[in-house]
């Protein structure tokens, strides 16, 4: 039977970032990711970007001591709930390890990780076309906000 462990990414650690990189760079070349991956010097700055924000936060998924997957998290607050919540910014498993289930188990972690620090929610954002991320998402008991959002975006030069 295979072992599933979570653990943070040390943002310290070359390994971990290498790691955190080489799923990164997946990502976002997937068609549901449609980006260019990013020079050296951008992963470099994401890195210390992410160090610098003690309100973010990665977790690896590890099958069989080996990471399959992360989630970049953001402890927000909410206004109208006066409460924090968890805003899940990537959600990535490794290509090699899909279908086994890991996306279902590692978004249980993420809910009872929320839990644990008093949340009032979890929000992520997904894409209309992403059928699989939106049946693990919906399995994990996410619905569409009701009324109904629409994420907007100004892009600054």
């Amino acid at each position: 039977m295979a072992t599933v462990l979570f653990r943070k990414c040390d943002l310290n650690d070359s390994q971990d970032c290498q790691s955190l990189h080489i799923l990164f760079e997946q990502y976002m070349l997937d068609p549901m990711g449609d980006a260019d991956t990013l020079e050296i010097n951008q992963q470099e700055k994401l890195i210390e970007e992410l160090a610098k924000r003690p309100y973010a936060s990665i977790f690896f998924i590890l099958l069989d001591n080996k990471i399959a997957g992360f989630s970049t998290l953001f402890e927000l607050f909410s206004t109208f709930k006066v409460m924090p919540y968890l805003y899940i910014h990537d959600f990535v498993i490794d290509k090699s390890c899909r279908g086994k289930g890991l996306g279902k188990i590692f978004m249980e972690f993420i809910v009872n990780l929320a839990k644990e620090k008093g949340c009032c929610k979890i929000a992520l954002e997904v894409r209309e076309d992403n059928a699989a991320a939106k049946l693990i998402y919906a399995k994990a008991g996410f619905v569409e906000c009701e009324p109904s959002m629409h994420f907007w975006t100004k892009k600054l030069d």
